[in-house]
């Protein structure tokens, strides 16, 4: 009950926080295969956060609901800040990816910046990738293959390798799932691999 009524004074601004965020991803769902409302995604990284980080900061756990606002809707920094201040907006842009620039650099440059980030932006961004993770390994978009599920899952380590030394019990966390995601899909790749159908050596000679 002590915990419930020291976090009373931050849950308007929290729910205000989530509320914002469900309205602006309206509509959207989650490229996974059973095509979840977007908006269970920051709902999920600002669980992980609360739940199994222990993180109580308002800031952090706003901008993880609204992680995703600047780079998947319409919504500006502008009304970031007018409506959740300076601090919020700036943890948001931080993690927010250059949607102008093609794929492969953007992947690339997410490793990069984040050994710059902010302690909020670190933690949120741990957080969101423990949620990817745990979608790629069990809920994937239906089109993705084993092989490029676990090319997710070794982009992520190295973006969480440039986010060592911030939260040991998230990164833990990170490490375990990450370790069962490996587990799960080697052996579906092996699976898949022992299943293919093999040319004889006289058809590939005709090839």
């Amino acid at each position: 009950m002590a915990t419930l009524q020291n976090a009373l004074p931050e849950l308007p601004a929290l729910f205000a926080a989530l509320g914002f965020a469900a309205h602006k991803h309206a509509g959207q769902l989650r490229k996974s295969a059973d095509m979840s409302p977007y908006i269970n995604h920051p709902i999920a990284v600002a669980g992980i956060l609360a739940r199994d980080g222990g993180i109580s900061d308002a800031a952090t756990l706003a901008a993880a609901f609204l992680h995703d606002t600047l780079e998947d809707t319409a919504t500006t920094e502008i009304e970031l800040t007018r409506h959740f201040g300076v601090l919020v907006a700036a943890i948001v842009v931080e993690l927010t990816d250059d949607m102008t620039l093609p794929k492969a650099e953007r992947k690339a440059r997410q490793i990069v910046l984040a050994r710059e980030y902010s302690r909020p932006a670190r933690l949120v961004r741990i957080a969101d990738k423990i949620a990817n993770i745990r979608d790629v390994t069990h809920n994937p978009p239906a089109h993705w293959s084993a092989e490029r599920r676990l090319n997710y899952l070794h982009w992520a380590a190295q973006v969480v390798a440039s986010l060592r030394g911030t939260h040991a019990a998230l990164e833990r966390l990170f490490d375990a799932d990450l370790a069962h995601g490996l587990a799960v899909l080697g052996a579906l790749a092996e699976t898949a691999t022992a299943d293919s159908p093999r040319i004889s050596p006289q058809l590939q000679d005709r090839s």
